[in-house]
């Protein structure tokens, strides 16, 4: 978008109300909904050559998909897509693979790419002060953000948060408010804190703000652009709130439409087992079940646009299935081994991949991307 364009206004796919943009805008619809952009930018000209890209602008180089300006980037984009050595992961885990290398964005986690989009509204709406619910990694990219806008941040996070997590929340200058409980626990804490108090902040949350969606939907951007403008067969990430996931799916269904793909690729999920809605919606209560305590970052029992996701799967006759804390385990000790300094949530795409791979969802023929999500630093 424009600097010099308004703000986009929020509207309900699901009603139709259109709400102003602005500080005191809501952060979901009266009726319940989450909100988006009245304004989805499709350019008009064709894809360009990957010389051509301003790569120096990050993941800003497609603004022209943007809803939003960049108002506050720290350079966050294009990481590396890079394929594993299977001497080292073994040629039957790996298949036709490439791991797109997203724990290298400033605060360490793919949120950033949500978070420079979230910020950059924040700022072009005036808001003084930001509110967010995270079990780590979006809190802090939010945290880092608002410090580089120089904007008051409020983290809600779990009692237990690792302490890594919690230091970089904190050392920006948030303000962490430990939530003893669930996640779920700390979700409702931070919209009652939201819905009851005035002063409490403008919501950037992750799970609601279209704003971080806009962000995310960079990561298909990059995938085809990195790849001379070819999809590949299938993506798999792991699936939590959905916020990668849905990202992806917007931004590959935006690049069909600008006639710069010729096609989507089939979008598959990796879920925690016990905390798998969307796995218990496709395949049973039985297929959701077990425990994966190893993958914190998706343990979401109620994602806000669970619709959305499982619309995104029908469309791209994709999948979800969720997995034990053993394979996610070994996956996560593979890729280590391999070179890939990831943290434990990371894993499970990967462990997802060689059983999509082994119940027949993907060929070992299929050309897949894994985006591997957070740093192992932040473990």
């Amino acid at each position: 978008m424009s600097a010099d364009a308004p703000p986009s206004d929020l509207t309900c796919p699901d009603c139709d109300r259109t709400y102003d943009a602005g500080p005191d805008e809501p952060w979901r619809c009266d009726c319940g909904h989450p909100l988006e952009f009245a304004d989805r930018p499709i350019p008009d000209h064709p894809a360009p050559e990957f010389a051509a890209l301003d790569t120096r602008a990050g993941l800003w180089a497609f603004e022209d998909f943007l809803p939003i300006s960049p108002e506050v980037t720290l350079g966050e984009g294009f990481t590396p897509l890079q394929e594993p050595d299977p001497d080292t992961l073994d040629a039957d885990w790996t298949g036709t693979v490439e791991f797109k290398l997203e724990y290298v964005f400033p605060s360490g986690s793919f949120k950033d790419r949500g978070a420079t989009a979230t910020l950059s509204r924040a700022d072009e709406l005036g808001v003084e002060k930001v509110v967010e619910d995270s079990s780590g990694n979006a809190g802090a990219a939010i945290a880092q953000y608002a410090a580089r806008a120089g904007i008051d941040a409020d983290i809600y996070v779990p009692a237990d948060a690792k302490a890594s997590k919690l230091a970089a929340i904190e050392r920006v200058g948030a303000n962490p408010i430990r939530v003893e409980g669930t996640r779920q626990d700390v979700t409702d804490a931070c919209i009652e804190a939201v819905e009851s108090d005035d002063e409490a902040g403008w919501y950037a949350s992750h799970a609601w703000n279209p704003a971080f969606f806009a962000g995310t939907s960079t990561f298909a951007f990059e995938v085809a652009a990195q790849r001379d403008w070819e999809v590949p067969d299938a993506v798999v990430t792991p699936l939590g709130h959905g916020t990668l996931f849905l990202g992806a799916y917007r931004g590959f269904r935006a690049l069909k439409e600008a006639g710069w793909t010729d096609e989507m690729p089939r979008l598959l999920g990796a879920q925690a087992a016990g905390y798998a809605p969307i796995a218990d919606e496709l395949h049973g209560n039985e297929a959701a079940a077990g425990d994966n305590s190893v993958a914190d970052g998706i343990q979401i029992l109620d994602p806000a646009r669970k619709d959305q996701i499982l619309d995104a799967i029908e469309e791209t006759g994709g999948d979800a299935i969720a997995l034990d804390s053993e394979p996610v385990e070994e996956a996560l000790d593979r890729l280590h081994r391999g070179g890939f300094y990831t943290e434990p949530t990371c894993a499970v795409a990967p462990a997802a991949l060689a059983e999509f791979r082994e119940r027949g969802v993907l060929d070992d023929e299929d050309d897949v991307v894994v985006p591997l999500t957070g740093s192992g630093l932040k473990s």
